[in-house]
Order: C-alpha cells, then sequence, then structure tokens
C-alpha cells in the first residue's frame, strides 16, 4: 500500500495498540512502541520483542523528555496511550486528566518539535456526551457526562489548534465501544464484551447495568486498524484537522449482545444457554445510547468497515475460548 514508514505507537502494549502493533509490522512497517504498562500488558506484544523492526521504549507520556525521545526519527504518530473507562475517570479524575490531556499535549507538543507530520489519534464517542441524536455526526456533540469525556474533547481542542497554528496533518478518530483480541477481561474497569465472554464461559451469569434496552455501536477492532491505516497515509488534505467516526454503523442492544453471545458459546460452553443476565443499577456518567454515522469517514478517508457485530463476535469468542482453554486444563 505504501513504503515502509517509522511509526510510533504510544500505549502499543494494550488492548489497540497491541493490535495496530502486530498489523504494522506484518505490512512491513518499523514500529517504536511507547508504553508505561499501567493498563497495557507486556504479553500483548511479547511476540514482538525479536522482530527486527521493533523497538520498545518503557516510559510514561506525562514525562516530556520520554515523549521526546519516543519521537525522535519517528515519520508518524498513532496516539492511543490514555487512561480510559468513564467509572475510573469519575473515581480519579485526576489521574485521567493527567494522562489524557497533559500526556497528549506532551505527545503532540515533541511530534511537532521533531517535525513530525502525520498524527492520527484516538478520540472517543464520549465525546458526544447528553445530545440524544442518533445517528451521532461529527460536527453536533452535547455537554461531556464525565471526567473521561471532557479529557477526549479537549484532545480534539489541542488537535485542531496544533493542526493551524503549525500546518501538522492530524486526523482524530472517534472510536465507538472497540472490542477483539486483546482486550482485558479482568478489573474493575474491564468493558462489556470480554468480561460477558469470561463471565458467561466460566457459567456465570453477565451483569448488566439498567434494563438491557441500552445500545451501543459496537466495533470490531479490525475495523479500527482499518481506519488507523486510512488516516496514517491518506492524501486527502481535507481530512486534516478533522475528526471521524469509527464503528460499523449499527446499534446493538445489550440484552440482544448477550443473546448473540450465548448462541457463539454454547458451542464451547453447552450451560451458557441457560444463563441469564443479573441486571444491576445504572452507572452514573453513561451514555443511554449509541449510533455512529461513518459517512465522513467513508467520504473523506475511504473507510469501509468490513466486520459487523457478529463476524467480529465470532473472531473475538474464538481469541478468548483458547484463553479459557488453556486456563482451565
Amino acid at each position: 500500500m505504501t513504503d515502509s514508514k517509522k511509526i510510533l505507537i504510544t500505549g502499543g502494549a494494550g488492548f489497540i495498540g497491541s493490535n495496530l502493533v502486530e498489523y504494522f509490522l506484518f505490512k512491513g512497517h518499523s514500529v517504536r512502541v511507547l508504553d508505561n504498562f499501567l493498563t497495557g500488558k507486556p504479553s500483548n506484544i511479547a511476540d514482538f520483542y525479536s522482530h527486527p523492526q521493533f523497538e520498545l521504549i518503557t516510559g510514561d507520556i506525562r514525562d516530556y523528555s520520554t515523549c521526546e525521545r519516543a519521537v525522535k526519527g519517528m515519520e508518524i504518530v498513532l496516539h492511543q496511550a490514555a487512561l480510559g473507562s468513564v467509572p475510573r475517570s469519575i473515581n480519579d479524575p485526576l489521574t485521567t486528566n493527567e494522562i489524557n490531556v497533559s500526556g497528549f499535549l506532551n505527545v503532540l507538543q515533541s511530534a511537532h518539535r521533531e517535525g513530525i507530520r502525520r498524527f492520527v489519534y484516538a478520540a472517543s464517542s464520549s465525546t458526544y456526551g447528553d445530545s440524544k441524536e442518533l445517528p451521532k455526526v461529527e460536527e453536533n456533540i452535547g455537554k461531556p457526562l464525565s471526567p473521561y469525556a471532557v479529557t477526549k474533547y479537549v484532545n480534539e481542542l489541542y488537535a485542531g489548534v496544533f493542526h493551524q497554528l503549525y500546518g501538522m496533518e492530524i486526523i482524530g478518530l472517534r472510536y465507538f465501544n472497540v472490542f477483539g483480541k486483546n482486550q482485558d477481561p479482568n478489573g474493575a474497569y474491564a468493558a462489556a464484551i470480554p468480561k460477558f465472554i469470561q463471565l458467561m464461559l466460566n457459567k456465570q451469569s453477565p451483569e448488566i447495568y439498567g434494563d438491557g434496552n441500552n445500545s451501543r455501536d459496537f466495533t470490531y477492532i479490525k475495523n479500527v486498524i482499518q481506519a488507523n491505516e486510512k488516516a496514517a497515509f491518506t492524501s486527502e488534505s481535507n481530512a486534516f484537522g478533522e475528526v471521524f467516526n469509527v464503528a460499523y454503523g449499527e446499534r446493538t442492544t445489550l440484552n440482544d449482545l448477550i443473546g448473540n453471545l450465548k448462541s457463539i458459546l454454547q458451542h464451547y460452553q453447552p450451560d451458557v444457554a441457560h444463563l441469564s443476565p443479573v441486571y444491576k443499577s445504572e452507572r452514573v456518567g453513561e451514555i443511554p445510547h449509541s449510533l455512529a454515522s461513518i459517512d465522513k469517514a467513508k467520504q473523506v478517508l475511504g473507510y469501509a468497515p468490513e466486520y459487523n457485530l457478529e463476524r467480529g463476535l465470532q473472531e473475538a469468542a474464538e481469541f478468548y475460548v483458547h484463553q479459557w482453554k488453556n486456563t482451565t486444563l
């Protein structure tokens, strides 16, 4: 698709970052990872340590000198490093802000000082806040509902300013409920799909916050990889300084999600067929419904997601079933 590039992936040991590392190494690019392993895992990138075009810098984006070292000699930055989770940001807004805002600015400024023009960053659907409009269109956002949402919106503001002031080719990707390989099913802030899968394989009922009618535009990781590649190598100047929804463009209720998972997982664990969700009180700061318009990404970036929810769940389930079998042997 392109000549080999030197790509820095911040947060490269995390869920999305590690999938990007694998993909871009496979495509023949040189990849440097910056990660402090606060939420990322060494196991996610262990297979690449001996790769001749892979380099790891263990460090924190909150340290500017570390960011300067990480961007040295790079041509493209894919900024994935962040402290995710709405509930975690409500419990600890200070750390969320330090990493997601100050850390983001450190990476952005160091990339600018190094002369790196192409900078692609992970934005978030949480930016839509209390907007009730469906589908979500990039130009229409509401008020943030969590500290996490505030930080991701501030990223967009800084990105816009750096594009205007310094001519950097900056592109933001607003991810919608990404799931897939390497997403951690454990911990208090684990995402829904891997957590549901792990519970159900262990014959435990999944827990749903609310009545299960809340809906999400669940987006498989391979669609996100495609969006990052399109953004990293686009020659469309009208993409720069812009933000794009990255999703599949369909929404699914949590109740329907459980139904899909049951139909897939019962082939591996027959008892799954008899499980029913446990409903708990809704969580503060959560958006009730999420559905993306992906028209802008299609038209400007050429984004064409290939994985719908069912196809993505099938692949993701195979990954988690393999892990589950290895831990239960």
